[in-house]
């Protein structure tokens, strides 16, 4: 691998450690159950109901544009602007979370709703620069490791966040996750490169790029095995990303846990995630990102029916770290697995693509966890009914061909 390209990847690895502050604190952990139980101040269900919408509108507005803006930052060669723009709306918006007060549930849902999009449209550029920065046989192996240093930017935050929020200075919390993802960011905008300029105005640009992501959705569409593979990923992604942003809340809410317990938990399940996710990195390349993604979600399976029938903590401790074994592996290997359909020069509209739908998979779990719970009164009726999503994908994912190894001995 060229030293520019060590350099590149570096810098890359270094924005989802910065980024994943605000996924562990914010999205995760520490903030769903501030505003639940604080912001919304109900334990009915009804703070379960305003997070869900504030994660599926949020997830819903970037599936839409996605593709389109991932035309344009191809056609203008503005990528990098791009990933800075949206990277300082979620900034900004999670500084602004210490405004908020009791009873102010709607300023939350807007500010939550703004931050994730800032935080989850930004990834379809920085996706994008995978295949730029490594070569075919490496991409596996890099995505694996971008997941696992984001882990462990999550373990890092937690870290800092844990004894203010011991001592209940949440605010202070908040302003953390700003400061961390902006300084540990910094190295992608030096670093990666702009990527190459086409000779169009920006408004050119949108046009071309416009018309260029409605050619390759139709293209997408008509390659029957990309279907395949979007679709299964639609369903099984619904999946983990409700149990991502709903974890917290259910381990409080149903199993009794502590802010204290909240953060260590989830700090467990980042150290499993990490160490899973640098385990499966070569076998990704080598074993082919299908067979991983796969076994993942036998292994999802599995914990969202065992997380239903769980009362006790020890036992959901141990659940938590086979969830974490899986999360990191499935991610990667399904980014790797998708990228094998690009081709090249089209990164960012495919990724937008992509991006439309993965973030289209966390617009309806969490609706309907937010549903099943105000309905039942109860969070374990919705986690089982999240587990079909990673059923009915794994019984999807087998029936596509390809994810075939990278590397061929």
């Amino acid at each position: 691998m060229q030293r520019r390209n060590r350099r590149q990847i570096v810098s890359w690895c270094l924005f989802d450690f910065a980024n994943s502050s605000y996924s562990a604190v914010i999205a995760a952990v520490v903030f769903p159950v501030y505003y639940v139980q604080v912001i919304v101040g109900d334990a009915s269900g009804l703070g379960d109901l305003w997070w869900g919408r504030a994660i599926s509108f949020s997830m819903a507005f970037v599936a839409l544009t996605s593709p389109f803006l991932g035309g344009i930052a191809d056609y203008s060669g503005r990528r990098k602007g791009f990933l800075l723009f949206y990277t300082l709306l979620c900034v900004c918006c999670v500084s602004a979370l210490v405004l908020l007060k009791k009873g102010m549930v709607i300023e939350g849902f807007l500010l939550v709703t703004a931050a994730n999009v800032g935080m989850e449209g930004g990834l379809v550029f920085y996706n994008a620069f995978l295949p730029e920065i490594a070569e075919r046989e490496f991409q596996g192996r890099v995505s694996a490791w971008g997941y696992a240093i984001g882990y462990a930017g999550s373990i890092a935050s937690l870290l800092i966040a844990l004894p203010l929020i011991k001592s209940g200075q949440y605010n202070a919390a908040w302003l953390m996750v700003a400061v961390f993802f902006s300084f540990f960011s910094l190295p992608a905008f030096i670093f990666l490169s702009q990527g190459s300029r086409k000779g169009l105005s920006l408004r050119g640009a949108a046009i071309k790029g416009g018309n260029h992501s409605w050619t390759t959705l139709k293209a997408i569409w008509g390659r029957r095995e990309v279907r395949r593979f979007l679709l299964a990923f639609l369903i099984y992604d619904d999946g983990i990303n409700t149990v991502i942003v709903f974890s917290s809340i259910f381990a409080a809410a149903t199993l009794g846990f502590g802010a204290k317990e909240l953060v260590g938990l989830y700090m467990v399940v980042q150290v499993t995630a990490l160490f899973g996710a640098f385990v499966m990195a070569r076998p990704i390349d080598y074993w082919g990102p299908k067979r991983v993604v796969t076994l993942s979600l036998v292994l999802w399976s599995i914990v969202a029916v065992a997380a239903y029938v769980i009362y006790n903590k020890v036992y959901f401790w141990a659940l938590a770290c086979c969830a974490g074994l899986g999360l990191g592996t499935v991610q990667a290997a399904s980014r790797a697995f998708f990228a094998q359909f690009i081709p090249p020069g089209r990164e960012s509209e495919y990724f937008g693509v992509f991006s439309l739908v993965g973030k289209s998979s966390a617009v309806a779990g969490p609706l309907l966890f937010g549903y099943v719970s105000s309905t039942f009164g109860s969070q374990r009726p919705a986690i089982l009914a999240i587990s079909a999503f990673f059923i009915t994908g794994l019984l999807l994912i087998r029936g596509v061909r390809g994810g075939g190894p990278n590397i061929v001995e």
